[in-house]
């Protein structure tokens, strides 16, 4: 059965990642791709792996950065494919550092990304849901954003400002027939953690009661549960996808 059959989905940061598996998934259950990301190269490939394989998939470059990216990218979205039923909030960077060490610079790149990247996006594809009284919103939050984590001041501000968000816009959005819901991953083997040294990734596996990191196609199957009609009465909540990391 295709979850997603004859919906249009935009996914932020999509070109390598969580995010790549995800336009996989979404793909392979009838969803029509827009990939918005700065990485044009991967990008591309990954959009032409998808659209070879008889999906359908546009790559679009966007600063999540800039208010005037994102709502240009919605409004070509839109005119192509004449609708936009759901938005992965995918996209994030890492800058960590402890207190004393981290730069404003540090802290103001973390925000953009991951916190005003989020409203951005959000603001600007909504306006179009809520015109047709529908759609499905999956912010990505963290298990940091939870519980906190050392040296990450910026990375879990923003996440844990997404689960808030996510509740301001379930509120307001519920009524416009649009789910907001956020997904909180734990561990993931994807680039961000390259730089982990490997013994804190043997602890992380060892403190996690499944005994592994999580695959970013475990991210992708949560994303796609809350973007499916399956869904339909799940509004505001944040689902820890973690192994059990913070049992």
């Amino acid at each position: 059965m295709k979850r997603l059959e004859n919906k249009v989905a935009v996914i932020t940061g999509g070109a390598r990642g969580i995010g790549k598996a995800t336009v996989k998934l979404f793909s392979e259950h009838g969803a029509t791709i827009a990939i918005w990301d700065l990485l044009e190269v991967e990008g591309k490939e990954l959009t032409a792996e998808i659209n070879s394989a008889g999906g359908k998939a546009v790559f679009y470059k966007v600063d999540v950065t800039s208010y005037e990216s994102t709502e240009m990218a919605a409004k070509q979205v839109k005119e192509e494919f004449g609708t936009i039923d759901i938005l992965i909030n995918n996209a994030g960077i890492t800058s960590d550092a402890t207190l004393q060490k981290m730069t404003p610079e540090q802290w103001k790149k973390v925000i953009d990304v991951n916190l005003t990247g989020v409203f951005n996006c959000t603001k600007a594809v909504s306006q179009f849901m809520i015109e047709k009284l529908y759609g499905k919103i999956v912010n990505t939050s963290s298990v940091v954003g939870l519980y906190g984590n050392f040296g990450q001041t910026n990375y879990v501000a923003t996440k844990s400002g997404i689960i808030g968000m996510t509740k301001v816009w379930a509120r307001e959005l519920g009524r416009k027939g649009i789910t907001v819901n956020a997904v909180a991953p734990g561990f993931i083997a994807t680039e961000m953690i390259d730089s982990i040294p490997e013994k804190v990734i043997t602890m992380l596996k060892e403190k996690t009661p499944l005994g592994r990191l999580g695959n970013p196609i475990d991210i992708a199957n949560a994303y796609l549960f809350l973007s499916s009609d399956e869904a339909s009465f799940v509004n505001g909540i944040t689902l820890s996808v973690d192994g059990g990391l913070i049992l």
